[in-house]
Parts: structure tokens; C-alpha cells; sequence
């Protein structure tokens, strides 16, 4: 072989190549103005058939988005009881054959994890008392009165609708707030309960505001609607010693509140009898749970949803179908002039995945306008999902390469005789 033919094959390769993508090329072309054309002769069934996915493909944005507003929603509402909130009680002292001196928390206890354990940004005790007093509407009844410091309307998240709350200042003052619903009952609304006055164990209190959770317990806490804070330097007055119900500790960022428990409860048993129980709890579980149950059931929504798409798939089956039969004198041309099998599969498969992708863009479109829309015209920040956008789009190609292959493999296996007779 020569010098310059060995030069001359890298050259003819590359020449090949370039043929061979061309030809590539123009093949997808004349695909794409084939599928056009046919489109343009069925324009009302081609709208019709896509109309299955736009649906389909809404209803999946739509579904997802709601589920995580739901969600979050949820994660808020607990969350404004406090996501840095740890609370610790005393349960008691286990199984025990002869009963023992109560083993109760202190104020102390307080101070020694405020002293030991990072992190902690505020605390409170909570002094339980009960008194009977007026309730409203000429009735009487058990109130909750909470000897508390000024601290625990930060650690529990307290609203005070009217007035304000007690500070350091007022440790020494017997001044109280009283729960939103007592003071409705007790004044008619809660302005003019502010400046009241009301008796505890015979002694003059003076209310200084109202409060209320961030978000409705249904007294599954230790506020209830009949409940009246004071400052717990008072309530050592009526209590006699520094046991309290409750210590809440507020940490500095949530993710210290896993560790932060861990510690306080070390802190605490320490402090006590080996026998002695103490729950230490947080809203990090609770929060879990329910982030788990709403994925679980935005999952499950999203499943529903998809039987919308499979209908759409099995619509866009049956007009393939009806199109390949529509059509078998112009396969049977296409196969005389030199068209492959293949090369009619590709041709109908791209077609079904065409209608699948155009109807899925669309309903793609028309499910993110609602959250966009909102986002734009209220102060209501709805969660776009992009997750759901590529579930959608990979869903919609699924459907249309599914849906579409009994039809495509169809045309392919036509006969180019007998199709070329076909009239």
C-alpha cells in the first residue's frame, strides 16, 4: 500500500462519518415532517387525544403541590408550639414494694442545666395550683393557676392578645394573665379584662393581660381555658417549697434539641434517686412522624393520579391504532420506496410519544399557573415542587413509548403488497 493511500483512509473515515451523520439527520427530519403533516390532517383528534395527558399531567402537579402545602402547613402549625422547646416532668418512682418521699424537680434542676448544658437560651418552671374561683356566666368552677417565669412566654410561644406580659420587675408583684376564653367569660372581651381585678386564695391580683397558645392544644398541655399565669416567686407562697410540675428549656437552634434532651436528662437523673423517673421530651419525633405521613400520602396521591395517565395511554393506544390503519397505503409506499421496519416503528412510536409530551407539557403548564399564581397575587408562599415537573415528564415519554409500541410494531409488521392494495 502506498503512502498516500494509508494518508488518504483517516481522511475517507472522517468523510463517512459525516455522510452517515448526515444521513442520521435527515432521516429524524422527514420523521418529524411526516408526524407534522399527519397532525395538521387530524388536528381535532390529535387535541382530543392529548387532552387525557394535559388532565393527567395537571392533576400530578396539582396533587403534589397540595400535598406540600399540607405538609407544610403541618411542620408550621407544630412547629409554633416550639420546635426548640424541651419540657421535663417528673413520672414518679418506678415499681416500687414501699412507697417513698416524692422525688419532685425543682427550681434548682433548672439552674443546673441552665449551668451545664449548652445551648439552653431560656427556661421556665411551671408551679401547678388549683383554686376555685368564678368562671363567668354566673358559674364556678376549678381554675389552673401556673406559677411561671417571665421566660415562659418565650419557651412555650405565648400570644398576648391584650396587654402585655410579666417581666423580672414583676416577680415580686402579685399581678397575673389570664387564658383568651376565661377572659371573654369572665369581662366580655379581653381589653377590659386588662386592669381587673381577681382573688387567689383570698388575696387581690392584678390582671395585666391575656394569652393564648400559638396553636390549640385541646388542653392536651398543661394550658387549659380556665388557666391563670403569676409570677412563681408568688406561687412559692401559696405552695410552701420550690417543687414545681414542669421545667421548659428553650434551645438555641433546633438541631441542638436532640442532643440538648440527651443532656438534660443526664443532668437531671444525676440530681435524683436511681428510682426516679423523669420524661424528657421534644417535638422533634412529632415532627418527623408527620413529615413522614404527608410524603407517604403525597405518594399515594400521586399514584391515583397516574390512572389518569394510564387512560390517557390507553386513548392515545386505541388512536394510534385507528391512525395505522388509516394509513396503510402510505406504510406499504413508504416500504416499496425502501423504508426499513424500523425505520415505520420509529416513525409511529415518535408520533405517540409527540401526542404524550405535547398534552404533558401543557397540563405541566396549566398545574404550575395555580402556585405561581398564587405566590404572585396573595402573601400565601405555596411550594413548588420541581421534583414533580421531571415525575411529569418522564411519566408523559413513558406513556407515549408504552402506549405507543403495539401500534408502531403494527405498522412495522404490515405486508407492503398487501398494504399497497389496501384501500
Amino acid at each position: 500500500m502506498k503512502p498516500q493511500q494509508v494518508l488518504q483512509h483517516p481522511v475517507q473515515a472522517l468523510r463517512e462519518g459525516h455522510h452517515a451523520s448526515q444521513h442520521y439527520r435527515a432521516e429524524l427530519s422527514e420523521i418529524a415532517m411526516v408526524a407534522i403533516d399527519s397532525f395538521r390532517q387530524n388536528r381535532i383528534r390529535f387535541v382530543l387525544t392529548s387532552l387525557g395527558m394535559v388532565i393527567g399531567t395537571a392533576s400530578l402537579i396539582l396533587v403534589v403541590t397540595i400535598g406540600l402545602t399540607g405538609k407544610h402547613y403541618a411542620l408550621a402549625q407544630i412547629q409554633s408550639i416550639g420546635s426548640n422547646v424541651i419540657w421535663v416532668e417528673y413520672k414518679g418512682e418506678g415499681q416500687r414494694a414501699t412507697p417513698v418521699v416524692s422525688d419532685f424537680l425543682t427550681v434548682d434542676d433548672m439552674a443546673a442545666v441552665q449551668e451545664q448544658v449548652p445551648g439552653v437560651r431560656a427556661a421556665s418552671p411551671v408551679a401547678n395550683l388549683n383554686e376555685r374561683m368564678p368562671l363567668g356566666g354566673g358559674k364556678e368552677g376549678d381554675a389552673n393557676i401556673l406559677g411561671v417565669m417571665p421566660d415562659y412566654r418565650f419557651v412555650r410561644n405565648l400570644k398576648v392578645p391584650a396587654g402585655r406580659f410579666f417581666d423580672a420587675d414583676d416577680s415580686r408583684q402579685k399581678v397575673a394573665l389570664i387564658a383568651e376564653k376565661f377572659a371573654n367569660q369572665l369581662y366580655g372581651n379581653q381589653s377590659a379584662a386588662v386592669g381587673q381585678t381577681i382573688k387567689i386564695s383570698q388575696l387581690p391580683f392584678t390582671i395585666i393581660g391575656t394569652f393564648r397558645e400559638s396553636l390549640d392544644t385541646y388542653g392536651n398541655s398543661e394550658v387549659t381555658d380556665y388557666t391563670v399565669l403569676i409570677p412563681y416567686t408568688i406561687s412559692k407562697y401559696f405552695t410552701g417549697n420550690n417543687n414545681v410540675k414542669q421545667l421548659y428549656f428553650s434551645m438555641a437552634d433546633a438541631s441542638m434539641v436532640d442532643q440538648g434532651s440527651k443532656d438534660i436528662q443526664q443532668v437531671i437523673t444525676s440530681r435524683h434517686r436511681p428510682e426516679s423517673t423523669y420524661e424528657v421530651g421534644n417535638l422533634t419525633e412529632i415532627l418527623k412522624t408527620v413529615g413522614v405521613i404527608a410524603n407517604i400520602m403525597t405518594v399515594v396521591l400521586m399514584l391515583v393520579s397516574t390512572v389518569v395517565l394510564i387512560v390517557a395511554g390507553v386513548g392515545i393506544m386505541n388512536i394510534m391504532l385507528v391512525t395505522v390503519k388509516s394509513r396503510t397505503r402510505e406504510i406499504g409506499i413508504r416500504k416499496a420506496v425502501g423504508a426499513t421496519r424500523n425505520e415505520i416503528r420509529f416513525q409511529f412510536l415518535a408520533e405517540s410519544v409527540f401526542i404524550s409530551l405535547t398534552g404533558g407539557f401543557i397540563g405541566i403548564a396549566i398545574g404550575m399557573m395555580l402556585p405561581i399564581s398564587v405566590r404572585i397575587f396573595t402573601e400565601y408562599h405555596i411550594p413548588i415542587s420541581g421534583i414533580s415537573i421531571i415525575v411529569a415528564v418522564l411519566v408523559s415519554s413513558l406513556v407515549g413509548i408504552v402506549f405507543g409500541t403495539v401500534p408502531a410494531s403494527r405498522a412495522a409488521q404490515l405486508d407492503p403488497v398487501e398494504s399497497l392494495r389496501y384501500e
